[in-house]
């Protein structure tokens, strides 16, 4: 009596009498995927590469050898595009740049805010709830008719490229965009406590954030800090020399909340070390940053 015909699991018009090793389903050649004994078919190498873990490095991130830093370049072309609509439209950095709290009459003159507004005069500003200003400032350069002009994105840029890679190839893409994201904040909530009659724009805090968090994944890895710590060195020089005629609160500001988000990334406690205890921590210090920006715009508008 003849056996009856086996047929592929999948392409049942494809006869066939090899069976995966693992299921022990008969598989045709289209499915055959080789193992270290046998094959498998394609399910079962599914199920395999599914119940792999994924190598991490000690920060949490998902260790990506050689991929792309997608979110580095994707900042850089929005830090370029926000220029770009600057160039077009005037009056984008009046709109959206860091600005705490001043009082504009209808030429766009600016006047200082103590606490009470006039006539003809509108108070603006995170004070007046436009608390998108300490995002939109970070993305913003300075227009290309300044003394510093076009310069000041390419510099930050630079930066951002230099920096942007290493970091985040040891935080991964969901870990970097938020201390990018933090350290931009935190430098315009710094701005807003020290001076907020002033216009600040540039992704200064946010690169310098970076900075920090370079000097402290470079610590923690134990690797040598000599020409880490020159580096260091020089980006602090540059913020005294740029206090001049740059923002320091957003570059300070920058600069402690990307170094204190990294750290706290990579010398917690390693059962503390997962995905949501860190998403957890970042949005307690979102609250935080919140809770300054609410008292200090109480202090400014005579509400506390």
């Amino acid at each position: 009596m003849e056996a009856a015909a086996t047929r592929c699991y999948r392409h049942p018009s494809y006869e066939t009498y090899v069976r995966c090793t693992r299921c022990d389903r008969y598989i045709c050649p289209d499915c055959m995927r080789e193992a270290s004994v046998g094959h498998h078919c394609v399910e079962c190498v599914k199920e395999g590469q599914a119940s792999v873990r994924r190598a991490r490095t000690v920060f949490g991130g998902e260790a990506r050898g050689g991929v792309a830093p997608l979110v580095t370049y994707v900042l850089m072309a929005l830090n370029i595009l926000a220029y770009v609509v600057e160039v077009v439209q005037s009056g984008t950095v009046d709109r959206f740049g860091m600005l705490g709290a001043v009082l504009v009459d209808q030429d766009g003159g600016q006047y200082y805010y103590r606490g009470e507004t006039f006539p003809g005069l509108e108070l603006t500003g995170v004070a007046d709830g436009e608390w998108y200003r300490l995002l939109t400032g970070a993305f913003l350069h300075l227009p290309p008719d300044t003394s510093f002009g076009v310069m000041h994105l390419v510099f930050n840029m630079f930066a951002l490229w230099n920096l942007g890679r290493i970091v985040e190839g040891q935080l991964g893409r969901a870990r970097y965009l938020a201390l990018y994201l933090l350290s931009a904040v935190g430098g315009s909530v710094l701005v807003y406590l020290v001076s907020p009659e002033t216009t600040a724009v540039g992704a200064s805090g946010a690169i310098f954030g970076l900075a920090a968090s370079f000097y402290v994944i470079n610590r923690r890895l134990g690797r040598d800090m000599r020409a880490v710590n020159r580096f260091m060195a020089g980006f602090l020089l540059w913020m005294v020399i740029s206090a001049a005629f740059t923002s320091w609160e957003g570059h300070l500001g920058g600069l402690l909340t990307g170094g204190l988000v990294t750290f706290g990334l990579a010398y917690a406690p390693a059962k503390l070390r997962t995905s949501a205890t860190q998403l957890a921590g970042g949005v307690v210090l979102v609250v935080l940053l919140a809770a300054v920006v609410a008292v200090r715009t109480a202090s400014l508008t005579g509400t506390l």
